[in-house]
């Protein structure tokens, strides 16, 4: 198993410091999947700030890949692994459950 990062959305500043359609904000998903097919799935919106670190790119050339670097710098390394850690504990939830609902009559 290995997280999966992925961008579902940008949101962008029209003309912010004299740049054209600069990102602001980052919505964002992390999921993974065992063998059994047990998948889990945190999600969030992450501002970034353009830096040196997270140089200026037209939103026209920013890629998936540009993105989801920015969001891991943004996180820090700390965030990104408490996030792969929550989609985990959801996954082992899934396999050995420590709660339920549900009636005990037949509807």
């Amino acid at each position: 198993m290995a997280a999966k990062w992925s961008i579902a959305q940008l949101d962008y500043e029209i003309d912010l410091d004299t740049q054209e359609k600069t990102v602001t904000n980052i919505h964002w998903e992390c999921t993974d999947k065992d063998t059994a097919g047990n998948a889990g799935r945190t999600y969030g919106t992450q501002s970034i700030e353009l830096d040196e670190q997270t140089p200026f790119i037209p939103l026209e050339a920013v890629s998936e890949v540009n993105a989801i670097a920015w969001l891991k710098l943004a996180l820090g390394a700390d965030g990104v692994s408490d996030q792969e850690a929550n989609v985990a504990e959801k996954i082992a939830l899934l396999k050995t459950p420590v709660s339920g609902s549900g009636v005990p009559w037949v509807v």
